[in-house]
């Protein structure tokens, strides 16, 4: 369930705190494979499940970006600011994937909400966002995720 937010000028009240967990999401090879073609990296490692299941991993992983690419989701899960003409991606700070996302495992994410300071554009937030793999100890991925709030 998303925190909610009265509106953008909240946002500042809720720095420090975490805003939710998602649910877990599986991670598998049909998602892999459309990645690979929406962004053109068909690294083995991702796609060929025979050569994969002898490589490093056991088996295919998804890609790093791919993880990436689901915190829009995340975010729409963990946070819902009321009363906003819009919400734009303004980028990302720091982004490290410390270990893989294997395929046929699930991933989830904690958000928590680093960072908002007013500008003349709207308050520009920064949300970190852990991702784990079920049953693992280390996280796949850690971002910083900048939103701009109007």
């Amino acid at each position: 369930m998303a925190t909610t937010i009265a509106s953008p000028a909240a946002l500042p009240d809720h720095v420090g705190q975490a805003l939710g967990t998602t649910d877990w999401i599986a991670i598998e090879q049909d998602r892999v494979n459309q990645f690979a073609d929406a962004t053109g990296d068909h690294q083995w490692i991702h796609v060929d499940v025979e050569k994969a299941a002898a490589g490093p991993f056991g088996g295919t992983i998804a890609h790093g970006f791919l993880t990436l690419s689901l915190i829009p989701l995340f975010l729409e899960e963990t946070v819902d600011v009321q009363d906003v003409t819009a919400a734009l991606n303004y980028g990302l700070n720091k982004v490290r994937f410390p270990s893989p996302v294997k395929v046929g495992s699930r991933v989830r994410a904690t958000v928590t909400l680093s960072g908002a300071t007013a500008k003349p554009a709207g308050i520009e937030t920064v949300f970190t966002v852990a991702v784990e793999v079920e049953g693992s100890d280390r996280p796949a991925c850690i971002a910083e995720s900048v939103v701009l709030y109007r």
